[in-house]
């Protein structure tokens, strides 16, 4: 169905790890999704080195952003707003994000949204399956984060429920890749000869299922030991290991967490919508298992499609519409990366609190943007 032209047209910028992500969409709809990966730098290093990716970061964005404007095919000047990543993140990689979109917002005289990472997971949804509804349960797995997340109001309520004790998910399969010399990142490759392998072929541990543990909180660090110790001994004792196997018997264990914790937490807060997103939900045995579950608990599954579960421009974007359709406030020009930024801040106004058209600080803003430098 075509969305109304007088919704709001927003670019979006991520940079917060390894991506220079650049999405333009108009309300809920996506017009172009511009990814540029340095991955393939960091793969030598066995993980993200933050100075190779800030790096990155600097060459790639200007060409990102006019290809993703060339694939919208919009000009800047027609834009309603810019949003950017502030945080969580690598704090040098979300610098360079949140200065171009500066750069860019003061140049064309348009508001500046500064949003929260893991918030913008949950919002990218909406490009898929239409607007969220409220409250949304959402379970978020990646590299850096593994949450469970009630969200009343994406762009301004965001509750967190449980998350990660030490290893967030997406680690575990990196670190478990690597002792198992699959290479990096872990997620894809385990998930690959996970397919060829028997998940009850080795009892791995469930991290915090106890009757005595937190409820909704994770951790991986345990299992990636168990898993690695059993490697160990295998070779130690001159035996071959029965890598597709390890990889299944590994994600089923991760996977029965996830799934069996963010179910019980829709029962328990009483909300029928389950959304899955962060680069781990492309995992598919998740997407399985999560859709078994909650098909027998009665809960609706929203998982996005796969490219937009890793990180990238449009989940950005996705929340600076929402934003500028709820008129929420623009963030202040003293807007600053936050490498810790909680996820209860789902953007960050800024010290001032309110939108451009509202603060007497920056009369000369408008009288810049006048000029149209990127028309």
């Amino acid at each position: 169905m075509a969305r109304k032209a007088d919704e709001p047209l927003v670019l979006g910028i991520e940079t917060s790890c390894d991506e220079t992500g650049v999405g333009i969409v108009r309300g809920h709809t996506l017009l172009a999704d511009a990814v540029a990966s340095s991955v393939d730098e960091h793969a030598r290093f066995g993980g993200v080195v933050p100075e190779v990716a800030s790096r990155a970061h600097l060459e790639a964005m200007v060409p990102t952003i006019q290809r993703a404007l060339k694939e919208a095919g919009v000009a800047a000047s027609d834009l309603d707003g810019i949003a950017v990543t502030a945080g969580p993140g690598l704090a040098g990689a979300l610098l360079v994000g949140v200065s171009a979109a500066k750069a860019y917002a003061y140049a064309l005289g348009k508001p500046l949204y500064g949003v929260n990472h893991l918030a913008s997971h949950i919002c990218v949804d909406q490009l898929e399956h239409g607007a969220l509804p409220e409250p949304t349960m959402a379970l978020l797995v990646s590299g850096g984060h593994s949450s469970l997340l009630l969200a009343p109001d994406i762009t301004s309520d965001v509750r967190p429920l449980g998350s990660t004790i030490d290893d967030a998910a997406g680690e575990a399969f990196d670190k478990i890749a690597r002792v198992l010399q699959l290479g990096f990142p872990g997620g894809p490759v385990i998930d690959r000869y996970a397919r060829d392998g028997d998940p009850d072929a080795i009892r791995f541990p469930r991290g915090l299922t106890g009757p005595r543990d937190p409820i909704y909180d994770f951790s991986f660090s345990g299992l990636k030991t168990a898993v690695a110790r059993w490697i160990e001994g295998k070779r130690a004792a001159g035996e071959t290991v029965p890598v597709a196997d390890v990889a299944a018997s590994f994600q089923e264990a991760v996977v029965d967490v996830l799934t069996r914790k963010a179910v019980r937490a829709c029962k328990d807060n009483g909300v029928d919508h389950l959304m899955i997103g962060g680069g781990v939900a492309a995992n598919t045995r998740l997407r399985a298992m999560a859709a078994r579950r909650c098909e027998d608990a009665g809960i609706t599954l929203r998982v996005p499609h796969p490219k937009l579960c890793t990180d990238n421009g449009a989940m950005v974007a996705a929340l600076g519409a929402e934003m500028v359709a709820r008129g929420r406030a623009a963030s202040s020009w003293d807007l600053s990366a936050d490498s810790s930024l909680p996820v209860t801040e789902t953007h960050v106004p800024g010290a001032h609190g309110h939108a451009h058209e509202h603060s007497h600080d920056h009369d000369h803003f408008h009288e810049l943007s006048k000029d149209n430098l990127y028309s």
